[in-house]
């Protein structure tokens, strides 16, 4: 059966939770390939409403196998508090259902002490890291200075490893930052608590994907983040420190030999951005506060406002080219159902010229929005699920959008539940 890949096409918070949540009811398994808890993916289903931030989003679908692939940044403090969450609300986990990369590094306490510090220090320079520990864990897996999961099945091992990575470690802390340093007790305090209680659910899950692939099994790729996120594509610096593009999926998940024959792209049908960094088409002020609210624009993960702004199409045709996206969800469609015109972001204007060409990072800062107008449709559609039910203005918006990125719109989401989805064919779109 096919391979499937669902990427974020914008600066992330596109709506890629409901799509994986949705569509594993065709694959047999999840895999989330890259990333960490830094970011949330909104689900709504039968079970009730999640914010999963490591959890692949499939957990939900029974008979799935979900796993956490190498690529992953494994905070095993807040994987064992989300999985909790999820059980309590009447969710099974098993090592049947959940399986984690041996080969994924784990996020150490000091990479979210260290990840504070380093904001703190850049005051109004900060990134806006979300303070996870993301960008300290990932420098440190770069220059093979973490721990990986599998370790956890050799203690005398373990802690020799551990002890050489802090007293490395404390000279950063102590030295740099003035930090208090870590002890031996205490990191054996946190493998106590929490890795120990996530070992169960640590496996080779290089061989499992191999063997699913051999039997035919379809695998579901699941992204964290959008195209202007990642590391060598994105808006540098303000980016994640993954990759977040289809292209990295097999490398992430623990099969470099899958080929990933479908990638789904998901767009919010505006744009949203948390945190710092270049964001072109961005409202502000009354409008987009209106367009906030409606939208519940607050981050997952953080509850921070999301900044928000008109469908931004040359940033959208870039993450599409950054994907190789071949076919599109258009999500949230029904937040716009307010507006007398709808705004778009058509062109940008570089240096007094108009471009469709998303500029170079420095060039962003000095990009001005070209914005142009479509009619509103004024009239609730979250109950529509044929493409020909919505209200005419909506289709043209939907029909416009998907002519000027160049790809086929094949799911309209008009509300956050598994079923508000409207399904185009590709021949339609």
């Amino acid at each position: 059966m096919k391979n499937c890949a669902i990427v974020g096409i914008n600066w992330g918070d596109e709506g890629k939770g409901r799509m994986v949540d949705l569509m594993t009811e065709k694959f047999d398994v999840v895999v989330r390939f890259q990333g960490g808890g830094n970011a949330g993916h909104t689900v709504i289903n039968e079970h009730g409403k999640f914010a999963l931030h490591l959890l692949p989003s499939g957990i939900f679908r029974k008979g799935t196998v979900n796993i956490l692939g190498n690529g992953v940044a494994l905070d095993p403090q807040n994987l064992l508090k989300e999985m909790q969450e999820v059980i309590d609300q009447g969710v099974p986990l098993t090592p049947e259902n959940l399986k984690i990369s041996d080969r994924a590094s784990l996020l150490l306490p000091w990479h979210r002490d260290l990840d504070e510090l380093e904001e703190q220090r850049l005051a109004d320079k900060k990134f806006g890291s979300t303070k996870q520990g993301i960008a300290p864990f990932y420098s440190d897996k770069y220059q093979k200075k973490t721990v990986l999961a599998g370790e956890l099945f050799y203690p005398e091992e373990l802690k020799a490893h551990l002890a050489d990575l802090m007293e490395w470690k404390n000279l950063t802390l102590t030295k740099v930052y003035g930090a208090e340093p870590y002890t031996m007790e205490m990191l054996e305090e946190w493998i106590d608590n929490y890795c120990e209680q996530i070992k169960p659910f640590v496996c080779d899950t290089g061989a499992f994907l191999k063997d699913a692939q051999s039997a035919g099994k379809s695998i579901l790729f699941e992204a964290q983040l959008g195209s202007l996120r990642d590391l060598d594509y994105g808006i540098h610096p303000y980016t994640t420190s993954s990759n977040t593009t289809a292209a990295y999926a097999p490398i992430g998940s623990g099969l470099p030999s899958a080929k990933v024959d479908d990638i789904v792209g998901v767009v919010k049908a505006y744009s949203t951005c948390v945190g710092e960094g270049p964001f072109v088409c961005e409202m502000f002020g009354e409008e987009a506060e209106e367009l906030r609210k409606a939208g519940n624009e607050y981050g997952a993960k953080t509850g921070r406002p999301r900044r928000v702004g008109p469908i931004d199409l040359v940033a959208t045709r870039y993450g599409i080219e950054v994907q190789g996206a071949t076919e599109i969800t258009l999500t949230k469609l029904d937040v716009l159902s307010y507006m007398d015109k709808i705004p778009v972001c058509s062109h940008y204007t570089v240096n007094g010229e108009q471009t469709d060409r998303f500029p170079f990072p420095v060039l962003l800062n000095s990009a001005k929005p070209v914005i142009e107008y479509m009619d509103g449709w004024k009239t609730d559609i979250s109950g529509v699920r044929r493409f020909e039910d919505l209200p005419v203005a909506a289709q043209e918006y939907v029909l416009y959008v998907e002519k000027e990125i160049g790809c086929p719109i094949t799911y309209v989401s008009v509300g956050p539940e598994r079923e508000s989805i409207i399904v185009r064919k590709k021949e339609q779109a």
